[in-house]
């Protein structure tokens, strides 16, 4: 079946499907925005419908755990699937449609093609430790794009270096679509919202707020026009200190993604990836 109702949405199994309602929306003077999400939904990504909601008449949220932007030893399988719930608060948060392929209606027999990606998808910050995460993002973003029609997509702003990613890609390759940044939607601590902190211990939920502490003395620091490497290098100390194992905390130009020596090269974005126990996380702020 292409097209079924789930807890009171409709649920778009195919292409067709969802081309075919998009095309109604689109005659009718609708305009389209797609909320692309690997599931397991929490408050960042109904903001992310909320934001839609400015933009277009017509939300779309595709739910689908992409196999090609997880490497061997990384966590598909034990990604988080929770479609009932999804659907139930994607109903509450007013969202028109889900996009639910199955693997092979997204890769099918005999696909075998990628997105090669330069700039800021190379520049030495989640590409050095995920050196084919990007390329399965960009590829199944651009099938989405395209597959979809829709006139926006809608981004958080917590998974940077992503949005500049695709916001890139988007331009690059004139797929019609409007790439919409959403700003990182916090805990009250201060965390931000991800799906994988459901994997964070009692004991590791406690200290995972020092992440965006840090990276907020740190902007301070720079705004103070303090040594730029040295308070980095402060920073990066201060977060091994406290018990993370750091894969990486650097001041980057904001769009270009390029690494900068001085508060005068440019808006500078703070890029943070660190692990503690067998979670990773990373988050970002502008300075």
């Amino acid at each position: 079946m292409e097209e079924t109702i789930v807890a009171g949405i409709t649920i778009f199994e195919t292409v067709a499907a969802m081309r075919e309602a998009v095309g109604g929306w689109h005659a009718a003077g609708e305009e389209v925005a797609l909320v692309p999400t690997m599931g397991a939904l929490h408050e960042g990504h109904i903001a992310l419908v909320t934001e839609g909601r400015r933009h277009a008449r017509r939300i779309i949220v595709s739910i689908f755990v992409n196999p090609t932007q997880f490497a061997p030893h990384e966590d598909f399988k034990k990604y988080p699937r929770t479609f009932d719930e999804d659907c139930a608060k994607l109903v509450a948060a007013g969202a028109d449609a889900v996009f639910f392929p199955p693997v092979e209606e997204m890769y099918p027999a005999g696909f075998a093609t990628r997105v090669l990606l330069l700039g800021p998808a190379a520049v030495g910050l989640e590409d050095r430790f995920r050196p084919t995460h990007f390329e399965g993002v960009a590829t199944i973003c651009c099938k989405l794009f395209t597959q979809s029609r829709a006139d926006y997509a809608i981004f958080g702003e917590k998974d940077y270096q992503q949005l500049k990613v695709v916001t890139r890609m988007a331009e690059d390759l004139d797929l019609g679509i409007r790439v919409v940044p959403l700003a990182t939607i916090r805990e009250a601590d201060g965390l931000a919202m991800s799906s994988r902190n459901r994997y964070l211990s009692a004991e590791h939920r406690a200290l995972a707020p020092a992440l965006h502490r840090v990276m907020q003395d740190l902007a301070a620091r720079i705004r103070n026009e303090d040594p730029l490497f040295q308070a980095v290098a402060d920073a990066q100390n201060e977060i091994i200190t406290a018990g993370f194992e750091l894969d990486y905390l650097e001041a980057r130009h904001a769009e270009t993604l390029a690494p900068v020596t001085a508060l005068t090269d440019g808006p500078i974005r703070l890029l943070l990836a660190a692990r503690i126990g067998s979670t990773r996380l990373i988050d970002n702020i502008a300075v």
